[in-house]
């Protein structure tokens, strides 16, 4: 029997940074072998509000062609990885809306028992990245999902810094670019999922 594994990578992204930390989840998944999807959540936001940002304009116009996820890719993935920049210490409502629309499948108890991990960003140091994180797994509990967090289980995560998910400080004008650390931190973790989600797939049919 295949050992393949499906990985979805569904996150929001306003201004590019979290999209680019969803590239780099969605390389090192690849890497290890898995059937990856990227994939974008719905933006909520007026049309004048996006236009009125030029970043966010920008970007919005340059990730058009990412397919906006669906609760069946949920269905399809047996590992999810959900990115959202923070929004006062807390998950962007637009991902939290994807959440929101997935309860059909929970009440048939197809969230529980895949695998489950998050990243984020933030404009500041301290500015909400674990608690961002931690807010995003309390959905996965209510799941029954297995969270896999990064841990410090490669070197990359002592110079990334945070064992819940890979994350990026982008500066308060986004001055600051995704870096080596974060997109290496990123690939290590998309890796992690793809590698523990084979091994869990794998005992289930021993």
């Amino acid at each position: 029997m295949s050992d393949d594994v499906n990985i979805a990578v569904i996150y929001y992204s306003s201004t590019g940074t979290v999209h680019q930390l969803a590239e780099a989840v969605v390389a090192g998944a690849a890497e290890a072998g898995a059937t990856v999807r990227l994939l974008r959540v719905a933006e909520l936001a007026p049309e004048e509000v996006v236009a009125s940002s030029a970043p966010w304009a920008a970007h919005t116009a340059a990730t058009a062609h990412v397919p906006v996820a669906t609760p069946e890719d949920v269905q399809w993935a047996d590992g999810i990885v959900f990115g959202s920049p923070t929004r006062f210490g807390n998950v962007a409502s637009q991902l939290k809306q994807f959440l929101d629309t997935l309860g059909g499948l929970w009440g048939r108890g197809s969230l529980a028992d895949k695998i489950y991990s998050g990243f984020t960003s933030t404009s500041q140091l301290h500015g909400g990245q674990e608690s961002t994180l931690l807010a995003l797994y309390n959905s996965v509990y209510h799941f029954g999902g297995i969270v896999v967090p990064p841990g410090f289980a490669d070197p990359i995560k002592f110079v990334d810094g945070n064992p819940y998910g890979t994350s990026h400080v982008v500066g308060g004008q986004g001055e600051i670019p995704v870096d080596e650390t974060a997109r290496s931190a990123g690939v290590f973790q998309g890796r992690r999922v793809a590698d523990v989600t084979r091994a869990l797939k794998a005992g289930r049919r021993a």
